[in-house]
């Protein structure tokens, strides 16, 4: 008696294939914006907390250096072009490279993302838009004769629509009371320009 021989197939038709690689890209070109949109968000709150730990970079050197410390942009008339802080040693409230103690220099930040400031950070703000402290570590404005507001810094996305602009944005504000903190206006009642805190 013979064995029986099965007839046996290893590996896919060409059919298969080219079914399996279908799925694949419909599923991909469905999943794609959804990533892009999941990583620029995250982009965003990164960023925000960034500009936080810079703030508090400044107000911790003004209070350990009992000197004024500053936030800048590095470009003075946009703050998505990055930004310095620095200690200033020769109390002129400006930044003198070479004299002033650079604490830390951010690069600009992705194209599809804009800050901007009001009071005392806005771009208008004559001599430099500036996020000051005392050596107390309180906030102080440049020149220190001026009304002490709080600041907020806008962070946005410029890549989407205005519908759901607001689930975009975040907002990094400083009391008078040096206190920071970030926030999301459309999870957060108080987070707004002009909020206390």
């Amino acid at each position: 008696m013979k064995p029986c021989k099965r007839n046996q197939t290893d590996g896919f038709t060409l059919v298969e294939l080219m079914s399996t690689l279908a799925v694949a890209a419909v599923l991909l070109v469905v999943a794609a914006p959804s990533f892009i949109s999941f990583q620029r968000n995250s982009e965003l709150t990164s960023l925000a907390n960034k500009l936080v730990g810079a703030i508090n970079s400044a107000r911790g050197e003004a209070m350990k250096t009992g000197r004024n410390a500053y936030v800048i942009p590095i470009n003075t008339s946009n703050w998505s072009g990055g930004w310095r802080v620095y200690v200033d040693l020769n109390g002129n409230d400006s930044y003198d490279a070479g004299t002033d103690m650079l604490v830390l220099s951010e690069p600009a930040v992705s194209s599809f993302l804009t800050i901007s400031g009001n009071n005392s950070a806005a771009v208008a703000t004559s001599p430099t838009p500036h996020i000051g402290f005392n050596g107390s570590g309180f906030a102080r404005s440049i020149p220190s004769s001026n009304t002490l507001a709080n600041v907020a810094l806008t962070i946005k996305r410029n890549d989407i629509s205005s519908t759901t602009a607001d689930e975009e944005t975040r907002l990094v504000i400083v009391a008078r009371t040096g206190r920071t903190r970030a926030c999301k206006p459309s999870t957060d009642r108080s987070c707004n320009s002009s909020s206390s805190s």
